[in-house]
């Protein structure tokens, strides 16, 4: 019993700390101040996270969507101190270089499809898009086309937080926040029109259109197109068929660069190594980071085609880009050990296996919660919407909060999954679960929708 009063004492003690000293990202700041952390993660095994009190929940959107390989990885961690042990951090900067630097490049170059063949490596996904952006710029400078700045961003995408990629990011809070909106820099259209993308000028939203609005904006005026694959905070938003491709080809007529932002996307996330593979569609710019260390490193890169890089590597002078970090040494070792355990351990095979089995998994709520909608998943990648007469696509009333009220419920039954507004809830484990971790899932979820129409009542 005393341990146990020390045990309380001491996670009150940590609670405490938090609420005083630890400023957390994208969180209601007030709340946080006046009821502390839900939970303080203390351990993790596998798909399971461990709160510092011994309880054990599922990790259901490996934590950002990053933990591809789940919690405890002895592996993992083995590389790290490895390289550690030789050199733990190392400059890029003046041409510097280490081995796993070099290494972890040459394997992307061989992974990524197409002509993709050079990386720049930056700490996360943030600084990969501000990275293409900055590059992307760049290039149409040293091509002798300086009036080539505007990037054409879409609705519901998110692209970080650095300023330029906040500016690139559609969702209102994000765009909107402290000045967050550099203007004139990018050009928002509206996402996944298909037909209007490909030259249907009688499409009822042409004019929102990335076709329309480079005809707007001059394509003299536009640097590159950035698009996720699959919309991620956006709401998994899975692109109709055809449109990655007639995005693709708008880019070539115009001579605009295409980016990729594959930050949740790659490394296995769709149920192949990157989005784009799913559509076949190769682009100029890939920004990557997330998956790339399963969460266990901060690393991220922009991987660019041979002409980009050939371009770039004609400038005569300073390259005024870059972070401390880098080409970090110990982060590219932990990654040529995840990529590694990717392909040897056929991770991809199993998200392909558990795709269906979310399939169906949701497939059993949607019939027989009538709250439940729209269905989607790609890989382990997956979501769901929320109605309150899913016939007639009546939404909720904000104030009933449906979306965060099933996930808190989610949560006080050991599961976490993330609300996307207050009528989706995202679902994205780790790759390595297997068919009976995905139906438990499934069966929280299902009690919890349940406890949430109950209360209703």
């Amino acid at each position: 019993m005393a341990s146990q009063v020390v045990k309380d004492s001491k996670i009150q003690e940590l609670i405490e700390l938090d609420k005083k000293h630890y400023i957390h990202p994208t969180t209601d700041p007030k709340l946080l101040a006046e009821e502390g952390p839900p939970i303080i993660f203390a351990g993790g095994e596998g798909i399971y996270a461990d709160h510092v009190n011994g309880d054990r929940y599922i990790d259901g959107m490996s934590m950002l969507w990053n933990v591809n390989l789940g919690h405890g990885v002895a592996e993992l961690a083995d590389a790290a101190r490895e390289q550690m042990m030789k050199i733990a951090y190392a400059s890029s900067f003046k041409g510097f270089s280490n081995e796993p630097a070099i290494e972890l490049a040459k394997k992307i170059a061989d992974m990524t499809p197409g002509d993709l063949e050079a990386v720049f490596y930056t700490s996360g996904g943030s600084e990969s898009n501000d990275t293409a952006f900055k590059l992307a710029r760049f290039y149409w400078e040293i091509k002798g086309k300086p009036s080539k700045k505007k990037i054409i961003a879409v609705s519901n995408a998110y692209h970080g937080v650095t300023i330029g990629a906040q500016t690139a990011t559609a969702l209102q809070a994000f765009h909107e926040f402290s000045g967050s909106n550099i203007p004139g820099l990018f050009v928002h259209a509206t996402a996944h029109l298909l037909n209007a993308e490909q030259g249907d000028k009688n499409d009822p939203q042409y004019e929102e259109s990335i076709r329309a609005a480079i005809e707007r904006e001059g394509a003299d005026n536009i640097a590159a197109i950035i698009i996720e694959p699959v919309q991620g905070a956006g709401g998994v938003n899975i692109p109709p068929e055809g449109y990655l491709q007639a995005v693709r080809k708008l880019a070539d007529e115009h001579d605009i660069l295409f980016i990729a932002d594959e930050v949740i996307c790659g490394f296995g996330r769709t149920g192949t190594m990157f989005g784009v593979e799913n559509w076949n569609v190769v682009p100029d710019l890939m920004s990557i980071a997330k998956g790339i260390t399963s969460g266990y490193s901060q690393l991220g890169a922009v991987v660019m085609n041979k002409e980009f890089r050939d371009t770039l590597v004609s400038f005569e002078g300073v390259l005024a880009h870059g972070f401390t970090y880098s080409g970090h040494p110990t982060a590219c070792a932990v990654a040529l050990k995840n990529i590694e355990m990717l392909e040897r351990d056929n991770v991809l095979d199993n998200v392909k296996a558990m795709e269906k089995v979310m399939r169906d998994g949701l497939a059993y709520l949607k019939e027989k919660h009538d709250i439940v909608t729209n269905t989607r998943v790609i890989g382990l990648l997956d979501a769901f919407d929320l109605r309150e007469d899913r016939e007639n696509d009546k939404t909720f009333a904000p104030e009933v909060k449906a979306a965060p009220t099933i996930v808190d419920e989610c949560f006080d039954r050991k599961l976490i999954l993330r609300p996307l507004g207050m009528d989706r809830i995202a679902i994205a484990p780790p790759l390595i679960i297997n068919k009976e971790e995905v139906e438990k899932i499934i069966a929280i979820i299902d009690e919890s929708i349940t406890a949430f129409k109950n209360k209703l009542k």
